[in-house]
């Protein structure tokens, strides 16, 4: 489903390149992690799944198209939907209207669906009241929650998470990549996770690792 191919990322010169020559293929209903130590680049990664940068060399695949052929603002609007570590809500907004506004931007199949959305934030344990809240009110675990079922209203068959459970104490991560493994397992969404966290790889289908330039298969 989305393939990196050939790809190689460097900020100056090539020789000081991150990684180099990276094949790497993730299937929709599955749950990948990428871990590696701070600064080895995984992040970088990450953002050239999302579309949010491009690689030096190589090319970004989804279903067999290149995604700069998308266009890279159709492909983040469309195929790929994006859970920070800090969450990026619209912190002015209700979990509810964030995630009516998100179907809104994103031109989902259910937009204008406000049962719909409330659904989703029940499913993952926002009450009706909370929902009706200014999400500044909210814990951050249960801030995650909203921003993760912002991407299950989406239509985006991708979701890429950089470090959700940075914030997290122990409970709340358990439950969170739950949550992400029930969006990759039930909705059939190719999940990808950027962690530093094992016992939060140890929780995906698949697990990489990115150390000296290279990525290997852990899991």
């Amino acid at each position: 489903m989305l393939k990196a191919n050939d790809i190689g990322y460097w900020y100056d010169r090539q020789e000081n390149s991150l990684f180099e020559h990276v094949n790497l293929e993730f299937e929709s209903g599955t749950s990948y992690a990428i871990v590696g130590q701070s600064g080895s680049g995984k992040t970088t990664f990450l953002s050239l799944l999302a579309g949010l940068d491009k690689p030096r060399a190589g090319q970004i695949e989804l279903n067999g198209e290149p995604i700069n052929k998308i266009g890279l603002t159709n492909y983040r609007r469309s195929h790929v939907a994006i859970v920070f570590q800090s969450y990026n809500l619209f912190n002015y907004m209700s979990p509810l209207n964030n995630l009516m506004t998100a179907m809104a931007i994103t031109k989902s199949s259910h937009q204008g669906d406000k049962e719909y959305a409330a659904d989703m934030l029940r499913k993952l344990g926002i009450t009706d009241e909370q929902m009706k809240k200014n999400v500044q009110k909210l814990s951050g675990g249960q801030q995650q929650r909203v921003a993760i079922a912002r991407t299950m209203c989406c239509d985006a068959k991708v979701v890429v998470a950089d470090e959700p459970t940075g914030n997290l104490d122990e409970e709340n991560t358990k439950d969170v990549i739950e949550q992400f493994q029930k969006i990759a397992h039930e909705q059939k969404k190719c999940v990808i996770i950027v962690t530093h966290e094992p016992d939060v790889a140890a929780m995906c289908d698949h697990s990489y690792r990115l150390a000296k330039h290279e990525f290997s298969l852990e899991k």
